[in-house]
């Protein structure tokens, strides 16, 4: 399944593909509790590479992703109209050197309650990898820190306590800890349930009850690690196992419970407080190798990149039921 996803996210990125951008929503037929009324809600250009592989819900119900190989930060408001925010710097060697992918993408993504938005970037080159800002009402992003080139940085995570960023590395098994302002990034956690295991590693990252959840793809684990404040972090504890292929990830607001994108297999999962779970959207409701999770009240939003099906890179769209499983 790695060397396929691998084999995949790269034909995609090559846009050998065409995909006309379609604005109507699809009905799903098997969405399952706590979720229900799935549909997809938008269509992307694969051609363009726009596979979105981060997403946050803005106040006002817009979505903003970002698209990958497309190297770019988008909104996409409620009518389903795309807006492009920014489109970062193109490497000089057009991105050849991006660890295990070989093209630049634009990875995680985070926005501050000021509504500036932050965006993860790898190229393989020190010049653009990195942490970038790019401030409300402004076209040109900003890096404000620096991270190795050899990496591929991921998930991206704000604790506002400590006021700091919280950055998965998934080809070098490590967090990095960055002050909110921008800065030098240091290595808060190296621990060996971070590492890759043929693929990608560390991957999701959320910050939840003091602690930062971070998932790992090749190890198919949630791991969660406190915040004590202090410059390192301490072992790691292991969640929930048994999820190949975990992507990003985002609480409901039931306690732990979490609902987990599966990208190889094209799934969302519930993951309880226990480690059980079950799956609670597919193929069938639309889903092509979903990314990540975003939720805003009772708003559901998955992106799906279509990395292996190379068909329909997608936004689906459903409702949070609290109160039922």
């Amino acid at each position: 399944m790695k060397k396929n996803l691998k084999s995949a996210v790269l034909a995609a990125a090559a846009a050998g593909l065409s995909l006309v951008t379609v604005a109507t929503a699809t009905e799903a037929v098997a969405a399952t509790a706590p979720l229900s009324q799935a549909r997809i809600v938008n269509h992307f250009d694969l051609a363009q590479g726009q596979m979105p592989e981060n997403a946050v819900i803005e106040p006002n119900g817009s979505v903003d992703v970002t698209f990958a190989a497309a190297r770019q930060v988008a909104r996409i408001d409620r009518g389903g109209a795309t807006q492009v925010l920014a489109t970062l710097p193109a490497p000089s060697d057009g991105g050849v050197h991006t660890p295990v992918l070989g093209f630049p993408l634009t990875t995680g993504l985070v926005r501050t309650d000021d509504g500036t938005l932050y965006v993860l970037y790898a190229t393989g080159t020190e010049d653009l990898t990195g942490l970038w800002r790019l401030k409300p009402g402004r076209k040109a992003p900003e890096r404000i820190a620096a991270l190795p080139a050899d990496g591929l940085p991921n998930g991206l995570a704000f604790d506002p306590r400590s006021r700091a960023f919280y950055i998965t590395d998934s080809v070098l098994g490590t967090v990095w800890r960055v002050p909110a302002n921008g800065g030098r990034a240091t290595a808060w956690s190296t621990a060996p349930e971070l590492a890759a295991q043929g693929f990608l590693g560390a991957n999701g990252a959320r910050v939840h009850e003091g602690a930062l959840w971070v998932t790992n793809l090749d190890q198919g684990t949630v791991l969660s690690l406190p915040l004590r404040g202090g410059h390192r972090a301490s072992t790691p504890t292991v969640r929930a196992t048994g999820f190949e292929g975990i992507d990003d990830f985002a609480f409901t607001g039931r306690g732990n419970e979490i609902l987990a994108a599966l990208n190889g297999p094209g799934t969302v999962v519930r993951i309880a407080d226990d480690g059980t779970h079950t799956t609670v959207l597919d193929s069938a409701d639309g889903l092509q190798n979903p990314t990540s999770v975003a939720i805003r009240g009772k708003d559901v939003y998955v992106p799906s990149a279509a990395y292996l099906t190379a068909t329909d890179p997608n936004l689906l769209h459903a409702r949070l039921n609290r109160h039922g499983h």
